[in-house]
């Protein structure tokens, strides 16, 4: 998301007062274009480590059967988005950034434009549906566990983009007056200040609110299942005590337990094996083997909320300054920002399509085994 830049070459404007023939001269050049190809070499790395990771992680969703679910498609549409952002933005704002002048045209500028808002919007808006999602798996898992389709999670995922292009859009029919001058920069006007407030609100102080929100009550909500997890010394529970302490679990199925415990009883008889004392030593075992998934669920949810935190800590500090900058920028029309350090901005934003897949493989231990599995696989 670029805006307008008032000096045009921050890398040479503070050289051109020096004469080309002399030696401090011919030294700035040389670092000015020694810079200038680290620039470009980093911010390269960035985008095709970038394009690589959400291709990976949309890689082991798709080849790997057990990540086949709704909450993991809310995923791989934003390992989508992410990729498209290093595809068609990261690219082109490389050469703008390091050249610092445009030189591909209105077309072009459009194009770049409205995919750089379009993209960046899903991406933040995705955020938000995983953890939506997430919060009605937690709040409400038994009756959110009947409606959690992948339907549904389609449905979520277009309402992203129909949100995301409406913000895009606006910037396209106010171009096209000036569509006759020269151009020479490629940038978001923000002499618009009405949709300078609507988009950034739109694309990140209203998402930021509502995941600080989403993300508040997860905690609560898990860190109170977690102390209520039980841990029974010198006491055994049947195993309908233990599912009913459980009820509200929206990662542990209980089913089966309770689906064992009729096989027994309408099985014991046949077997000759329905003494009290044989049907209560299966119980205790049915019981211990409930508890033990209940702990190991208190456990992945702990995990689960741990890594939502680590990605929306990571989603504020890259995006944060970019729309405070950008609000103040159209608000105070006598505050001056350098260039360089809205690049920086800039670039930080666009590193949060980097850190979602880190965040997901490295904290995520079926994405972590999968992924070991389609390495190995492709090795």
């Amino acid at each position: 998301m670029e805006l307008d830049n008032n000096s045009l070459d921050y890398f040479s404007s503070n050289f051109t007062d020096i004469p080309s023939n002399t030696t401090v001269a011919h030294w700035t050049e040389a670092t000015l274009l020694g810079l200038q190809i680290s620039v470009s070499v980093v911010l390269a790395i960035v985008t095709l480590a970038t394009m690589l990771s959400n291709a990976f992680v949309i890689a082991t969703i798709f080849l790997t059967r057990k990540l086949h679910t709704p909450a993991n498609f809310l995923i791989g549409s934003l390992a989508v988005t992410d990729m498209l952002v290093s595809i068609l933005v990261m690219p082109i704002s490389i050469v703008y950034t390091v050249s610092k002048t445009w030189s591909l045209g209105q077309i072009v500028c459009d194009i770049w434009l409205s995919s750089d808002i379009t993209f960046c919007t899903a991406s933040i808006l995705h955020l938000c549906v995983i953890a939506l999602d997430r919060y009605w798996a937690i709040t409400d898992a038994l009756e959110y566990s009947k409606r959690r389709t992948m339907r549904r999670a389609a449905v979520m995922v277009a309402v992203v983009w129909v949100i995301s292009i409406s913000i895009s859009m606006p910037p396209l029919f106010w171009r096209q007056a000036k569509a006759h001058e020269e151009l020479k920069e490629c940038m978001v006007n923000t002499d618009q200040i009405s949709y300078t407030l609507y988009s950034t609100f739109g694309a990140f102080y209203v998402p930021t609110v509502l995941l600080i929100i989403l993300y508040g009550r997860i905690y609560v909500a898990a860190r109170s299942r977690i102390f209520k997890t039980p841990s029974y010394s010198g006491k055994r529970f049947t195993t309908a005590q233990l599912i009913q302490t459980s009820a509200g679990s929206s990662l542990c199925s209980l089913n089966s337990a309770s689906n064992q415990e009729a096989h027994l009883h309408s099985g014991a008889g046949g077997e000759g094996g329905g003494s009290p004392l044989f049907v209560n030593s299966v119980k205790v075992k049915l019981a211990d083997n409930v508890l033990e998934r209940k702990r190991l669920c208190a456990a992945r949810e702990r995990k689960a909320t741990k890594t939502l935190g680590i990605i929306l800590g990571a989603f504020i500090i890259c995006w944060l300054p970019f729309f405070v900058v950008t609000l103040v920028w159209a608000i105070c029309k006598e505050c001056s920002f350098d260039p360089l350090l809205f690049d920086v901005f800039t670039w930080l934003g666009y590193l949060n399509s980097l850190i979602n897949p880190v965040i997901y493989t490295v904290f995520n231990d079926e994405f972590k085994q999968a992924f070991q599995k389609l390495i190995k696989f492709r090795c």
